[in-house]
């Protein structure tokens, strides 16, 4: 059994980091809203995820109801391979702006020997190019948790520009795969799903505050 997966990768590729910012002592006192523009992917259908923020606006989080990729008996052949895109405004508080520090994804797998498993994750600020997508394999035997966390490369974060509207694009995938297992006898699966709010995709803010005009 194997009580947990951990990974932490890099995840930007460019950096941005204006000289004339500095860090606030503190998150933002005010509150932080998120407004789910759109939502679309298989991994995600209609009314089956939801965005909050924390009550310190340190981070926010996303939760997922129908998240399973699967394989095998049962499955529909399109099943193998389940996505989620998200397009969020984030109103942050006057003076400040942010950038996405870490991500911690969390899950459970049920794969049969033989059978491998993928997530798959990337975003970036409207208007950039899209940032690599970072993957976490998954191999089976395994029937438990897992969990991975992604971070900014080097500790350098990319912020979203001062005074300007650019929304904040989350792309994740699941994957598996039978792989030498039989599809025809078993079946294997991965999921972010989460009946009880368990299971949270967290993203973790980084905040500076805004050079005066």
């Amino acid at each position: 059994m194997l009580s947990a997966v951990v990974a932490a990768v890099s995840l930007f590729s460019s950096i941005i980091t204006p000289n004339s910012w500095s860090p606030p002592p503190t998150n933002p006192p005010d509150r932080v809203a998120i407004d789910v523009l759109t939502v679309n992917g298989s991994g995600c259908p209609p009314g089956s995820s939801a965005v909050a923020v924390a009550r310190d606006n340190s981070a926010f989080t996303v939760t997922y109801s129908e998240y399973t990729a699967q394989v095998g008996v049962g499955a529909k052949p399109t099943d193998f391979r389940k996505n989620c895109q998200l397009n969020l405004n984030i109103h942050v508080p006057q003076g400040f702006t942010y950038g996405i520090a870490s991500a911690d994804y969390r899950g459970f797998a049920s794969l049969e020997a033989g059978s491998k498993a993928l997530q798959r994750a990337n975003y970036y600020f409207q208007g950039n190019s899209p940032t690599a997508q970072v993957s976490h394999p998954v191999n089976g035997p395994l029937s438990d948790n897992w969990q991975f966390r992604d971070e900014a490369e080097g500790g350098v974060i990319i912020y979203k520009p001062c005074g300007e509207d650019r929304n904040l694009n989350v792309n994740t995938e699941l994957r598996v795969g039978a792989g030498s297992s039989d599809p025809k006898k078993i079946t294997s699966f991965i999921t972010m799903d989460s009946t009880d709010g368990g299971f949270k995709t967290t993203y973790h803010f980084s905040w500076k505050t805004c050079p005066t005009a």
